[in-house]
């Protein structure tokens, strides 16, 4: 049978509504190939979305992104909602250390010089770090700026010993590496491969003045990544199935494959698997990928998210950060989430390990003081609501040896691909890596099929 005489010819499913799914979807259609895409919420965006609680929008953890970010800008930009996610102008983290006999603010910020000038001077000026220690971190990142973060040698290295091999102390690794590394890879740098530390530190500070700059959500993720992703879906002739569960995939003695969802079969010739590793490895075709098991072998990481409604304003920033407590880092999600009288204060809590499962009344009587202890004007304010978002597998443990466990978009299935911030994109799991994770599992599908195409960061530079 010819492809011209195959009605599955041209048909591709898409399994996973997350960030990779949706972008893969998007595509794969605008290359011509009649897309549906299976999702098994009700709602699209994976990890990273709202929900209702009372009248409020809220969304389930606080989510960030940074200049050097391309590939989930691009995805602001194809869903119509860059200008709902703003940048900062210059790079400028307010950092709070209440560990001294007083509290001390300091700031973590960028001029327009060239690299790696451009953080000389906030450097010099960072008052939670000694003089001697601040001269060990310049030596360190001109260290760190050679190294190749695709060397798998990077892999089996923990960042904590690459920094204490680097002159740099057990404060330095607190007061900077892990306050940045935390955030972004969701690990402590002992807990972290060098490799992963090196993408996140190299191309965040070390490759464009402006390539750390943040940028967060001014609206409720689902309005991005829900509403505007289903429009961009519809627009581009995908068809989306929400609540709806793949029970298995089935290889056809023709070719292609059969998708058993709840109550039908979809077959096509290409298939998308944008799920997390333990759901891509229960539905994986025997022979897809060489030692499967590797993907079980891929542990996973948690992120706790406080939420607290205060009855006035209590934080007069956008955000901040916290040395000497056990709060990381601190967003106002006041307007975002809709509420209209006092102030709505988001804490995002990474490599929670100890604290996931600890319950909302422990968490209460945890971090109420302490947002008191970091903010004197929360002494006093009366808390209306106070709750819990648990993200057990938020995201891969970035742990030494996990570049070797995470496999590439291609299968040894022909027409089958892998996408997740979990597969081989160089990314630790972030927003970016789901992105690229799409990016890569389309190109390689339109490859396999011979269809033109060009991929989009690439036409962008």
């Amino acid at each position: 049978m010819t492809p011209a005489d195959d009605p599955v010819s041209g048909q591709a499913v898409v399994i996973g509504g997350g960030l990779a799914g949706i972008t893969a979807a998007l595509r794969l259609a605008e290359a011509g190939l009649r897309v549906t895409l299976a999702e098994g919420r009700p709602r699209l965006g994976g990890l990273a979305f709202s929900f209702r609680r009372g009248g409020l929008t809220v969304d389930n953890g606080q989510h960030v992104y940074l200049r050097c970010c391309t590939a989930y800008r691009w995805f602001l930009d194809r869903l119509g909602g860059a200008a709902l996610a703003p940048l900062q102008d210059r790079l400028d983290v307010p950092v709070l250390d209440v560990g001294g006999a007083r509290p001390r603010l300091g700031r973590l910020r960028r001029n327009g010089l060239p690299v790696p000038l451009h953080l000389t001077a906030g450097l010099a000026l960072y008052p939670h770090l000694s003089l001697a220690e601040r001269a060990s971190v310049g030596r360190a990142g001109l260290a760190l700026r050679k190294l190749d973060p695709d060397d798998p040698a990077l892999d089996d290295v923990d960042f904590a010993t690459w920094l204490h091999r680097h002159g740099q102390s057990p404060r330095t690794v607190e007061a900077l590496w892990d306050l940045v590394g935390v955030a972004t890879l969701n690990a402590t740098a002992a807990h972290s491969s060098l490799g992963l530390a090196a993408k996140v530190f190299k191309t965040g500070l070390l490759t464009e003045p402006g390539a750390a700059d943040i940028g967060w959500a001014r609206v409720p993720l689902g309005e991005l990544h829900d509403t505007l992703a289903r429009k961009a879906l519809a627009d581009a002739g995908v068809t989306t199935a929400l609540r709806t569960r793949v029970a298995g995939i089935d290889r056809r003695p023709e070719g292609g494959y059969q998708v058993r969802l709840d109550g039908e079969t979809l077959e096509a010739d290409t298939v998308v698997l944008a799920v997390a590793q333990r759901e891509a490895h229960a539905l994986l075709p025997e022979g897809a990928i060489a030692d499967p098991g590797r993907l079980l072998a891929i542990d996973t990481a948690p992120i706790l998210n406080v939420h607290v409604l205060y009855d006035r304003r209590v934080l007069r920033r956008p955000f901040f950060t916290a040395l000497g407590s056990p709060v990381q880092w601190v967003f106002d999600r006041t307007e975002a989430s809709g509420l209209t009288d006092g102030q709505y204060l988001a804490l995002s809590q990474s490599a929670a390990q100890d604290e996931i499962d600890t319950p909302v009344a422990q968490l209460r009587e945890r971090y109420l003081p302490e947002l008191e202890r970091l903010l004197p004007a929360a002494r006093g304010a009366v808390v209306r609501d106070f709750f819990v978002t648990r993200e057990r597998t938020a995201t891969f443990a970035p742990a030494p040896g996990v570049g070797r466990l995470r496999p590439t978009a291609r299968t040894d299935a022909p027409g089958l691909f892998l996408a997740g911030s979990w597969t081989a994109t160089g990314w630790p799991a972030t927003m970016e890596g789901a992105v690229r994770s799409g990016l890569d599992a389309a190109g390689a599908a339109l490859t396999e099929l011979g269809r033109p195409h060009a991929h989009p960061l690439e036409e962008a530079a």
